[in-house]
């Protein structure tokens, strides 16, 4: 794990125009924290979110998303993951890794599989609502999620205090060697898992109703 991420971590960093490109590639493919939360809180008939892949094509190039996107009840991002494959006018293969913002800069992101030694991922990127901290993704790297049971990325909030988040690699390697979700069953999928939002946040609405008139009849 550690020479995996480590070789990695020698190649040459793109320009954060590029970096940019790649956040906006993979917010085009994924659902919204709001809506993966709601997944998560979905009963049984509901898409699972887990690991799956998605693609689409931007200008000259084909882009495709290994993602997986873990977010608080409260529907904040917690942290999403992606792995991206761009082929075509640009080649680049790298793994993306969101958290909301107020990080501290320097720790970056430790990346930890099944108890391993951390490698520590830099921030590319950080906006409003996250920071994206990125490595090149390599072959080895691939291979070490395909083995792995789980990984944890671990940040550290503005308090200094570490935010370990941890990811099943369940599903990883079918999602990864496997066809990507059809962009009907993407949209779809977003459509469900939308309607299912709405109604958890009508009965969070009717609960703060009740407990508001139970009060005033005391």
């Amino acid at each position: 794990m550690n020479a995996t991420f480590a070789n990695a971590a020698t190649h040459p960093r793109r320009g954060s125009a590029l970096a940019m490109a790649l956040v906006g590639a993979v917010a085009m493919l994924a659902p919204s924290s709001a809506h993966a939360q709601a997944a998560a809180g979905a009963g049984a008939g509901a898409p699972q979110q887990g690991w799956y892949k998605a693609c689409t094509q931007q200008e000259d190039n084909d882009v495709c998303v290994v993602q997986n996107i873990v977010a608080a009840s409260s529907g904040q991002l917690l942290t999403a993951v992606g792995l991206i494959t761009v082929e075509g006018k640009v080649n680049r293969r790298v793994m993306q890794v969101s958290v909301p913002s107020a990080r501290l800069v320097q720790p970056g992101i430790n990346v930890q599989i099944d108890g391993g030694t951390a490698q520590r991922l830099e921030y590319a990127v950080c906006m409003p609502d996250k920071c994206v901290a990125e490595i090149a993704l390599t072959d080895e790297m691939v291979n070490s999620f395909k083995r792995g049971g789980e990984v944890v990325f671990t940040s550290v909030n503005y308090q200094r205090a570490p935010n370990p988040i941890k990811i099943s690699l369940s599903g990883f390697t079918q999602a990864f060697d496997g066809e990507p979700i059809a962009q009907s069953e993407l949209e779809e999928r977003q459509r469900v898992l939308q309607a299912e939002m709405q109604r958890k946040a009508a009965e969070a609405r009717q609960r703060l109703e009740e407990a508001q008139e139970a009060a005033k009849a005391q």
